[in-house]
């Protein structure tokens, strides 16, 4: 009998696990649970004779490959997936996979709640601003910032975007006006939405540069991750720029230092939160399960990341 790992050391909701559990069980496989772990060898323990497992944030790493003699594939039940080792997937034949939109709906949601949060002075006294009428651009128009794009229309903002691996077709076609290049997005919108990955080209690639394009008041919005922010420059332009503003749902490594300086123009949420909804958290388990039965019965391999 194949053996399915649910390793999380922040568990899922209790009915997302019954949900995995029904799934699993149904095409004749064991579900084994790994929850509130504090140690990761105990992980290392967990996974050496599972044919599969699914994690949250948890970090499978060469260590947890080596230690897993029978595993074939691994699903990080979320959309981005840098705590995957994939080289150390690769070379032993393992298949990783993400479950790309099953979190987006959330992570939409909060990144237009921040700009209300920005835009009404962090709600405390004193006149703020309205969201209609503003310039959005969406960089990278993929399964969150096409959501992003939708809720914002209900705001009646004007919305703009910038991405080179998808058509202005498409984005024209949801309303939305494609600009040519990232420069031209932050030069002209109000609010500018971050949806990069976290890569060797994007480290670091938001800084200066673009920041110091945008227009009195500008406010950036992060809802991928910290690594893509170049902290040392976002400094900069905040020490030159009193009006710019920075909302973030991955707190930056010098974040007590920007909230100290900035105060209510700097708001990071305590921890990363754009997927922490309950529907989020049983879409995605449910879709990292069936992903795992679809391979194992099918070879389904629609989702992998390290082709």
């Amino acid at each position: 009998m194949k053996k399915v790992l649910v390793a999380t050391e922040k568990p899922f909701a209790k009915v997302a696990v019954e949900g995995i559990k029904t799934i699993v069980e149904k095409a004749g496989y064991q579900l084994v649970l790994l929850e509130n772990y504090t140690d990761v060898n105990d992980f290392y323990s967990a996974v050496a004779d599972i044919d599969a497992v699914i994690v949250r944030s948890d970090k499978v790493t060469k260590e947890v490959v080596d230690a897993a003699k029978n595993l074939k594939i691994v699903v990080r039940a979320g959309a981005g997936y840098d705590n995957l080792d994939l080289t150390a997937c690769t070379a032993k034949n393992i298949v990783a996979m993400n479950t790309p939109g099953q979190n987006s709906n959330a992570v939409a949601e909060l990144a237009i709640g921040m700009m209300v949060y920005m835009a009404r002075n962090a709600f405390n006294p004193g006149t703020g601003t309205e969201l209609k009428g503003k310039k959005l651009g969406i960089h990278a128009y993929g399964n969150v910032g096409k959501l992003v794009a939708k809720i914002a229309k209900g705001f009646d903002m004007q919305i703009y975007a910038f991405d080179p691996y998808v058509s202005a077709d498409v984005m024209e076609k949801d309303g939305v006006k494609a600009v040519n290049t990232v420069e031209e997005l932050y030069s002209i919108c109000n609010y500018v939405s971050l949806h990069i990955p976290a890569n060797d080209k994007t480290k670091k690639s938001i800084g200066h540069a673009l920041l110091s394009k945008m227009p009195k008041g500008g406010c950036l919005v992060n809802t991928a991750r910290k690594e893509v922010i170049n902290e040392e420059e976002l400094l900069q332009v905040f020490e030159e720029r009193a009006d710019m503003k920075y909302a973030t749902d991955i707190a930056a490594d010098t974040q007590a230092v920007l909230n100290e300086k900035f105060g209510t123009r700097i708001f990071a949420t305590s921890k990363k939160m754009g997927a922490e909804t309950a529907e989020a958290n049983i879409n995605a388990g449910l879709a990292a399960a069936q992903q795992i039965v679809d391979f194992l019965e099918k070879g389904d391999t629609t989702f992998q990341v390290n082709k």
